[in-house]
C-alpha cells in the first residue's frame, strides 16, 4: 500500500515536471514586431553563452527594448551582427518563462528585415 502511493506520488510529480517545462519550451505567451535602432548584440556569459541585444525605440533612446536570440537561429544572429547600429524590425516571441541557457529576456527574435528609418533625411 506504501509502495503504492509512493509510486504514483513519483509519477505524479514528474508528470506535473514534464508538463510544466514542455509548456515553457513549446507555447509562447505572444507574438510581435518592433522597429528600432539595432544599438547592440552581445554573446555573453561565464558558463553558459547566451545572444543578448537591445534595440532604440526612442529618439533619446529612453525605450530599450532587450531581447534574447537561441543558438538555434543563426541566421537571425548573422543579420544582427550585420545590421548593428542600423534601424531594422525585429519579429519575435514572447515566453512566459525561460531557461537560464536560453537567455535573458523573455523575449526570443525570429527574424530579422533591415528598414528605412523613419528619422532619416530622404
Amino acid at each position: 500500500m506504501i509502495r503504492k502511493i509512493i509510486l504514483y506520488s513519483i509519477l505524479s510529480i514528474t508528470l506535473v515536471v514534464i508538463g510544466y517545462f514542455s509548456f515553457i519550451y513549446f507555447i509562447p505567451y505572444s507574438e510581435g514586431v518592433r522597429s528600432g535602432e539595432l544599438i547592440k548584440i552581445s554573446h555573453k556569459g561565464y558558463v553558459v553563452k547566451t545572444w543578448e541585444g537591445e534595440l532604440s525605440q526612442g529618439i533619446s533612446g529612453a525605450q530599450i527594448f532587450q531581447f534574447s536570440v537561441m543558438d538555434n537561429q543563426p541566421e537571425v544572429i548573422e543579420d544582427l551582427k550585420k545590421y548593428q547600429g542600423k534601424y531594422v524590425k525585429l519579429e519575435y516571441e514572447e515566453r512566459y518563462k525561460t531557461f537560464f541557457w536560453w537567455g535573458d529576456t523573455r523575449y526570443y527574435i525570429t527574424k530579422v528585415n533591415l528598414e528605412n528609418s523613419p528619422f532619416s533625411n530622404r
